[in-house]
């Protein structure tokens, strides 16, 4: 197994783990402020992370105009995407909520060949587009003969999907940014994630205590502190992973690995949530698995 799908099936693990503490503040806390969660308690452990490396003799490297461009952009878009994903929670299943953000596979192939002219080999095409097959048919109800699409996805459908983008697009800037510096893929994903994480914290900590947010949002995050720091550990934890991995290998192939998320999402969702799971939604699993095996076959995979 090549090392970046290995770290990918961790970094997999630690997302769910982090999104599943995330959802215990919903009610406590509103979706901005739950997602601020997860930066602001974050960045101390990357700063620790960073700090290993160097105390291991590593060379930091020098950011650049270009590394500061890609992870600003991403750490701003990543925040958009996690705000969604929250808010989806109120409209649908924590399971079904996260499968819809798994569109974020074919959007990320996009957004890669795009900015950083990322192409994806043809076996791994088809990989994704039956895993997007297998997120469809995660839908709560088949959509009516001449039915709009909303009523066949729903807000947290839509919310889901626009979650999706978020990530996509973040995370081809985040392996922009971390390809821009010069260094061992390990040392430049956790510089990088220790400056996204920083800049996330500012950005939303400004936005709640001045513009957008609730009076006393800051103080109530404070107090959350104690599903707050394991939320901030495991999300630091797999973000370093899905930084590594897309530092070693394209977005788009890092994330059609990582939907093996969602099969962690229907565990989580009916042993801990006691969400009740049905049989399409099964289905639908099996397929993203099956798109997955397609997309690491080797006699489907590119020269």
């Amino acid at each position: 197994m090549e090392p970046w799908i290995a770290i990918t099936l961790v970094a997999a693990f630690l997302q769910n783990a982090r999104t599943a503490l995330q959802k215990k503040l919903v009610g406590r806390l509103d979706a901005t402020e739950a997602s601020y969660v997860r930066f602001c308690y974050a960045w101390p452990f990357a700063l620790v992370y960073v700090a290993l490396f160097a105390a291991g003799g590593a060379d930091l490297p020098v950011p650049t105009a270009r590394f500061f461009a890609f992870v600003s952009a991403g750490a701003v878009l990543q925040i958009l995407g996690t705000v969604a994903l929250i808010a989806s929670f109120a409209h649908r299943n924590f399971a079904v909520g996260s499968a819809y953000s798994k569109t974020e596979t074919v959007q990320t192939a996009l957004f890669g060949l795009v900015l950083l002219g990322d192409a994806v080999p043809l076996g791994a095409t088809l990989g994704i587009g039956v895993s997007l097959v297998g997120v469809l048919l995660l839908s709560p109800r088949a959509p009516k003969v001449g039915g709009q699409a909303r009523q066949w996805i729903g807000t947290g459908g839509w919310l889901g999907m626009g979650a999706g983008a978020g990530f996509a697009s973040s995370a081809v800037c985040y392996r922009g940014a971390s390809l821009a510096l010069d260094g061992e893929a390990y040392v430049t994903a956790a510089v990088t994630l220790l400056a996204s994480t920083v800049i996330q914290t500012l950005v939303m900590g400004l936005w709640l205590a001045r513009a957008g947010g609730k009076p006393g949002a800051l103080a109530r995050v404070a107090s959350a502190w104690r599903v707050g720091i394991w939320v901030g550990l495991a999300g630091m934890a797999a973000s370093a992973g899905w930084f590594t991995a897309m530092t070693l290998e394209s977005a788009a192939l890092v994330r059609a690995v990582g939907q093996v998320e969602l099969l962690f999402a229907f565990v989580v969702a009916t042993a801990i949530f006691r969400e009740r799971v049905r049989l399409m939604e099964v289905a639908g699993s099996v397929l993203i698995v099956g798109g997955i095996g397609l997309l690491l076959h080797p006699a489907l995979q590119g020269p």
